[in-house]
């Protein structure tokens, strides 16, 4: 799936004689160098359409050297251009990002989001279990353990509730899902600190399994769009989204 639609740049579509052509650049696109078929979202005369691509067309050229950072870096996400490229519509315009599975789809990054902090938080458990924890150590480890078992009470809660409610009838799918992702992004902000402060560079260092946990992760929550996702969450609750709380 490589639906990223920042600014720019922009995978536009056209309906042709012999059906829809890609043409663009499509950022983010992991296993860019190992995926054989793909779907992308791109801009259409008649909106946000979702298309099926088979990627050994000659138009369709992943860019080396788009992802040179350390974090993610096994993803492969790298940028790719589409040229001419023949592609099927899936669904109706607008369809991808409306139905319930979108945003059931955000609270399953979340999940990934808090295995990562998980990932971070393991060597800090470690030390406790092996009696190697300081008053200072042990003091970050109790605000770690009371931020990912209240992480992992809400996932719990939200994966219930998806599904009790899998099509959205009740209309709560945007205003959970836009909670959770929040909730989740600042659990692992300060799970990276916590961990950081506790153990210092040693493991950083040292350890290459942390090492690489921690550059994932950093890169990871970025997906949320920090205010922007928080100002969505306002005005969802603001224009009366049913059943809330």
């Amino acid at each position: 799936m490589w639906a990223a639609r920042p600014p720019s740049p922009v995978v536009h579509a056209t309906r042709t004689d012999d059906g829809w052509r890609l043409s663009g650049v499509k950022p983010y696109c992991s296993g860019a160098r190992c995926c054989t078929h793909a779907l992308v979202t791109a801009e259409a005369d008649d909106g946000y359409r979702l298309f099926a691509v088979a990627l050994d067309h000659p138009g369709v050229t992943p860019q080396s050297g788009t992802w040179p950072a350390v974090g993610m870096a096994d993803s492969d996400s790298l940028d790719v251009s589409f040229t001419d490229v023949p592609a099927r519509a899936v669904g109706d315009p607008g369809a991808y990002v409306e139905r319930p599975g979108f945003l059931h789809g955000g609270v399953g990054v979340a999940a990934c989001w808090l295995g990562g902090a998980h990932a971070v938080a393991a060597p800090l458990y470690e030390r406790s279990g092996a009696g190697r924890l300081d008053e200072h150590a042990a003091a970050h480890l109790g605000a770690v353990d009371v931020l990912l078992s209240t992480a992992d009470t809400v996932m719990r809660r939200a994966a219930e509730d998806i599904d009790a409610d899998p099509l959205d009838e009740r209309g709560q799918a945007r205003v959970r899902g836009l909670r959770v992702r929040a909730l989740l992004e600042k659990v692992c902000a300060e799970v990276l600190d916590h961990t950081g402060r506790a153990l210092g560079a040693g493991p950083l260092c040292h350890d290459a399994r942390h090492a690489r946990a921690v550059a994932d992760l950093t890169v990871y929550i970025r997906q949320h769009h920090a205010e922007g996702d928080l100002a969505q969450l306002g005005h969802a609750i603001g224009d009366g989204t049913r059943e809330t709380r």
